[in-house]
């Protein structure tokens, strides 16, 4: 959008200094932010050593190499998903069995898995794998196995030691749904069962981008919490300057504003509440985008919800012809976990629908 006088000022984010710094006796750590450009031709492994993790890889490896169980925070897009997973296999940390690593939603199950595999340039189902419902893509090779924390719990109900596994890396854990908490409890209790009967230890990784740090290092027993700072890109914040009664017509109108004004590779998110917004805003988009002035490039208009079939959801990761925009409407599924390269504008209408217990009614009702 374009800059206004009326506008607040614009919040860059800027993490601190590369020094070691200490939270309650507890170590963390700080990366400095590495100016990196998103570029398609440069090669996996620059795009892995730009992202912010990798500075901080050595003093990483060397902390989980002694902890049983670590609570990391990383700045969303710092790489913590993506990468930690890899480090440990490449260090040998639980090689012995499997490295669990799990995620709330499907989509993003089975993207990183994607992603994971390309960068360890192995076919998806090998040596990285996933599993979701209705859906195992896993071999006697599989050492990474993405998954949805649904189906670990599936897994805990016939093998309550987890014995398969090595490592559980659980994921996006400031979420709190109902599956992550039952599984900080499979875990800690596997755990404690593994010690009593002498066997292959379960390092437990807990990871977010936020979250009420001390009490989750008090559930696992005071463990330590690792801090990584970092973005890739600087990002800059608008606000309207007057509340808006009808949030659907002004992420339209927000939309084609940048539509007409922006580059053509400049992509847009724009989070909403549900299939039935989403939907009706998808419509509207593409009548719209067929009566455009010449000269203003095409839009491919690409919904995601939580109930799209799988195939349907991976779309938003395809990148859009040349010249032509990218917009995605979508619930807050695309808010963590999930990257999608080309975004350069993120409409939020600030709306969300959260599913609520009413007491009253007992029932589980979404507001």
């Amino acid at each position: 959008m374009p800059h206004n006088a009326d506008f607040p000022p614009a919040k860059k984010f800027k993490p601190g200094s590369v020094f070691f710094r200490q939270e309650k006796n507890k170590p963390g750590m700080l990366l400095p932010r590495k100016g990196t450009n998103s570029n398609k031709n440069v090669s996996i492994d620059v795009q892995r050593k730009q992202l912010p993790i990798h500075q901080a890889k050595p003093q990483l490896l060397n902390q989980l190499r002694q902890l049983q169980n670590a609570i990391l925070i990383g700045e969303t897009g710092s790489g913590k998903t993506t990468q930690i997973p890899q480090y440990l296999y490449e260090a040998g940390i639980g090689r012995q069995g499997l490295i669990a690593i799990t995620q709330p939603r499907r989509v993003a199950a089975i993207s990183l898995a994607g992603r994971v595999a390309e960068e360890k340039r192995t076919q998806l189902g090998k040596l990285v794998g996933y599993t979701v419902r209705f859906e195992d893509v896993t071999s006697s090779e599989t050492k990474l196995k993405f998954m949805t924390d649904g189906m670990l719990l599936r897994e805990a109900i016939g093998d309550p030691m987890l014995l398969r596994y090595t490592v559980v890396v659980l994921d996006e854990a400031h979420e709190r749904t109902v599956h992550t908490d039952v599984l900080f409890g499979v875990v800690k209790a596997a755990q404690r069962r593994r010690r009593e009967l002498n066997k292959v230890p379960l390092k437990v990784i807990v990871m977010s981008a936020t979250m009420d740090v001390d009490l989750f290092s008090e559930y696992f027993n005071k463990s330590p919490v690792l801090y990584l700072e970092g973005r890739q890109h600087p990002i800059q914040i608008y606000y309207t300057k007057q509340p808006q009664s009808d949030y659907l017509q002004a992420a339209l109108v927000s939309v084609f504003q940048i539509h007409q004004e922006a580059p053509p590779s400049h992509d847009i998110l724009v989070f909403m509440t549900g299939q039935e917004e989403i939907e009706a805003l998808a419509r509207t988009c593409r009548d719209i985008a067929k009566h455009l002035p010449d000269g203003c490039g095409s839009m491919v208009v690409i919904p995601l919800y939580a109930s799209l079939p799988p195939a349907q959801q991976l779309r938003v990761f395809q990148p859009a012809a040349k010249g032509c925009r990218k917009v995605i409407l979508s619930t807050n599924i695309a808010e963590t976990s999930v990257t999608i390269s080309g975004i350069k504008y993120v409409i939020d209408t600030g709306m969300v629908k959260a599913k609520r217990f009413n007491p009253g009614e007992k029932l589980q009702l979404k507001h």
